[in-house]
């Protein structure tokens, strides 16, 4: 038995949480904010077998792309001198995934 954490951006979770479930995997959400632009993330727990975890990563990778996204870097005022907001191309989306072992299994 394997437990799948994924680290995913909010705007890809609805897709994800529907996929899985379609595919017979259950999973419980936990809402968590990155740390670089404070986004809105969601944090899935899957407990699945071994042989399922390509299939999950499989999914994750389907519903979870990279993609350019534009945000305004904040102005400020630094000594004696003034930085403007200026727009700046990061990367969001795709997924952080750990697969760690699992002892034991109850459902209650």
């Amino acid at each position: 038995m394997k437990l799948v954490i994924a680290i995913v951006n909010r705007d890809d979770s609805a897709d994800l949480i529907h996929k899985l479930n379609k595919n017979g995997f259950m999973s419980t959400r936990l809402s968590t904010t990155g740390g670089f632009l404070r986004a809105g993330n969601i944090t899935l727990l899957i407990g699945t077998e071994d042989h399922n975890v390509p299939k999950v990563i499989d999914i994750l990778r389907e519903c979870c792309s990279q993609r350019a996204e534009i945000v305004t870097s904040a102005a400020g005022n630094y000594s004696e001198h003034f930085f403007a907001s200026l727009p700046v191309e990061v990367k969001v989306g795709g997924a952080t995934v750990f697969v760690v072992d699992v002892e034991q299994f109850i459902k209650m």
